[in-house]
């Protein structure tokens, strides 16, 4: 071979795996730091509370991680009220992160109400003075070692040492990091993603409880298997979709169905069976369904709940639901609205099932966190008839009602804590006869709470359901309205009679005692009956603030 022909030949051969530098850079990520510095914040704390438990002494963990934990929450929370202020909860919502994340109205307010409520979860987790003393050592409501096997030789040797779980209070930030994007999430991966980061620590910490370890594992075994099912159903939705539009981004898939999409040879091809896009959304909504607790898939609720150690049922209760309808609201009013006429009707059967059958099953419940896990059924079934009104209203009340329920649950979940015999909680409702004569206030403050979930006027329950229901009237579904009276009545029954079995009833000689909490868990409940009473008599402001944040940007 010729000189000139071998430089050719290695020149071809060379070619094959370089190629000549592009004359443009590739561009790099634009992302918006200031505006995503809620959740940055959040999950900075998270680390640094992972290195905190590496490298400081088991003694000095305690403090430390409670402390970082209320400062990092009350610092994203300050960052929220900061981007709220400069209006991009309204006049400057946009999408920020190239696409993944909306910083709008709904997104702020529900992050400000998940760091609230992230910031009262630490004060009840943090809890130790509820128990006797162990070997000397003050003892909470988490296991001393989690990996160690349950009354095993390694859990009596943990115990005596005085060991304590402060891997808590980190595995709480991730959870809260998770679900501040959750309700933001622009696009479908990112939806998925957030979904991921909040369920694995709460899986996690449903297993830790103290006392019943076993049932805990199992709620928690429980838990990590549902919530896999509804995630594989969640990611395989998104497939759907994304054959369906080509696209994951929520613009982009909802351009696809209005028709406004620059059409291609493919995506005409894809867009001429609706049976993908049908499939695919269903799927979604039933991954986001099953975080909402909503008939038929809230089967986890009460296990997991009961199971839980009780702080962190206080916690998923509020802050989950908060999330998971935060994403669920923006599914429908920014990727959906084109298919009102679809999703409308299956919505209207969820919404009357989890109606009425919290209602109903919790009527016949012997155990206080059941009886409240099933009443979380039924305020699911309440909330999404404001999801149904698809208007303005509807979001708003939405938004309102999640708040004041958020704080109601934590209120009620730390009361529970309270109520104790040898075998740690009393949660038995026959064990709670006569409490009403034997701690009149714990008894008075509970009956605030009942009251609230009942909707009774002068309570924030009564303006949530009032304003839910004001918006499914205006947006026509009138029979969802009527159904929802009829099953707070319902509801009302089981949660009178909770009242009148603690004051009405004689105390029993071999009744629980209410223990005397630390101001961590009286700040907790003190909050809880303070947002109750105030979201009660004078609502108008935060419904005011609520309509404020209604809009979604597109």
């Amino acid at each position: 071979m010729s000189a000139p022909a071998a430089v050719t030949a290695a020149q071809s051969v060379h070619s094959l795996w370089t190629t000549a530098a592009p004359a443009d850079k590739i561009p790099a990520p634009h992302i918006e730091y200031a505006q995503l510095s809620p959740v940055l914040i959040v999950f900075g704390a998270a680390a640094l509370g992972i290195l905190l438990e590496a490298f400081l002494p088991r003694r000095q963990r305690y403090t430390a991680q409670i402390v970082l934990s209320v400062v990092g929450l009350a610092a994203a929370f300050a960052a929220v009220v900061a981007l709220a202020e400069k209006g991009y909860g309204t006049t400057k919502a946009h999408i920020a992160a190239m696409g993944a994340v909306a910083v709008d109205g709904p997104a702020l307010f529900l992050q400000g109400t998940i760091l609230l409520v992230g910031i009262v979860a630490v004060f009840t987790f943090a809890e130790r003075r509820l128990d006797p003393k162990a070997h000397g050592l003050p003892v909470d409501s988490f296991a001393a070692q989690g990996s160690a096997v349950p009354g095993g030789d390694q859990e009596k040797a943990a115990v005596r040492a005085g060991f304590t779980t402060t891997e808590v209070f980190p595995l709480l930030l991730f959870a809260v990091g998770g679900m501040l994007v959750f309700p933001a999430a622009n696009d479908l991966l990112t939806l998925f993603v957030a979904l991921e980061v909040f369920s694995l620590p709460l899986y996690i910490l449903c297993a830790l409880a103290r006392r019943n370890r076993l049932m805990s594992q199992e709620a928690a075994v429980k838990y990590f298997l549902l919530g896999a099912f509804s995630s594989a159903f969640l990611l395989f939705g998104i497939a759907l979709l994304y054959g369906y539009a080509g696209t994951v981004s929520y613009s982009g898939i909802s351009s696809v169905i209005d028709g406004t999409a620059k059409m291609t040879p493919a995506l005409a091809d894809s867009t001429g069976n609706d049976a993908l896009l049908l499939i695919g959304l269903a799927m979604v909504a039933a991954g986001l369904l099953f975080k909402v607790g909503a008939v038929p898939f809230h089967m986890w609720t009460p296990d997991v709940y009961q199971g839980a150690p009780t702080p962190v049922t206080g916690f998923m209760a509020a802050a989950t639901k908060v999330a998971a309808f935060g994403a669920l609201l923006r599914l429908l009013y920014v990727v959906l609205p084109g298919m009102r006429w679809d999703w409308r009707p299956v919505m209207w059967g969820v919404a009357i099932a989890t109606m009425l059958f919290g209602a109903i099953v919790a009527v016949t419940q012997t155990d206080v966190k059941r009886l409240l896990a099933y009443s979380s059924v039924a305020h699911a079934g309440f909330i999404l008839a404001g999801v149904i009104a698809t208007n303005k209203n509807g979001v708003s009340s939405v938004l309102f009602y999640l708040a004041a329920y958020s704080f109601v649950t934590l209120g009620a979940f730390a009361v529970v804590t309270l109520v104790r015999d040898a075998g740690g909680e009393a949660t038995h409702l026959s064990r709670w006869a006569g409490l009403g004569r034997r701690s009149p206030l714990v008894a008075a403050v509970f009956a605030v709470f009942l009251l609230a979930f009942a909707g009774i006027p002068l309570t924030s329950g009564f303006a949530g359901k009032f304003a839910v229901f004001k918006a499914a009237a205006q947006g026509g579904a009138m029979p969802l309205v009527i159904v929802g009276v009829i099953s707070s009545a319902v509801a009302a029954f089981f949660y009178v009679r909770v009242i009148v079995l603690m004051f009405f009833s004689e105390p029993k000689a071999d009744g629980p005692t209410v223990a005397v909490p630390s101001p961590l868990t009286s700040t907790a409940i003190a909050i809880g009956v303070a947002v109750t009473v105030v979201l009660g008599l004078a609502p108008q402001y935060f419904l005011d603030l609520a309509d404020k944040a209604g809009v979604f940007v597109r």
